[in-house]
């Protein structure tokens, strides 16, 4: 039973998650941490993490590990079907009707019109993220216990070596991983 709860429950994701990774984060975590309770929010952080350092699709990841968490080999096969099957199908059937229709003026608005929501549905997932890694409990709250300042100067460090002194991101990645090992140690 697992494994179809599993398997619809990233089939919704796949189906409902335009625009990317980012996207899709909002899906995921109301599905696996607030409607299935699979993962509690520290631990959906975690996957965030992971899943943008593994190579490959982050929503694709990310359904790899809970399927993994949740049951394990087997369920992690269930959960990244689930994921990508309607990406699969929907690019086999948009391949067939772009390549047909491509000059149609109708198709280019669409395509248009649906940028707002793209840019709308990631900066979600980005405040999730910087709330999730901000804020000790995982919700907005300023008070001064609730604030993770530690990783408010790792954020503000790593983008101020991205933006002004372009380095790598890969490189900062390792940087801020070692910075917080060391302090944590």
């Amino acid at each position: 039973m697992i494994y179809i709860q599993l398997f619809l429950s990233f089939l919704q994701i796949g189906l409902f998650s335009f625009g990317g990774g980012y996207a899709a984060m909002p899906l995921i975590q109301e599905q696996v941490v607030t409607r299935h309770q699979w993962l509690p929010m520290n631990t959906f952080a975690d996957l965030v993490t992971i899943s943008e350092m593994t190579p490959g699709p982050i929503a694709v990841n990310a359904a790899t590990f809970v399927g993994t968490q949740v049951a394990g080999f087997p369920g992690a096969v269930s959960a990244t079907f689930g994921c990508i099957l309607p990406s699969c199908l929907f690019v086999t059937l948009l391949t067939f009707i772009y390549t047909r229709y491509r000059n149609l003026s109708l198709l280019q608005q669409t395509l248009v019109s649906l940028r707002p929501a793209v840019v709308a549905m990631i900066a979600k997932a980005g405040i999730v993220i910087l709330i999730s890694a901000f804020f000790i409990n995982g919700t907005f709250s300023l008070l001064p216990e609730n604030i993770s300042f530690r990783m408010i100067i790792w954020f503000a460090g790593a983008v101020f070596l991205l933006r002004r002194r372009k380095w790598n991101p890969i490189l900062v990645m390792v940087l801020c991983g070692v910075c917080e090992t060391a302090f944590c140690l």
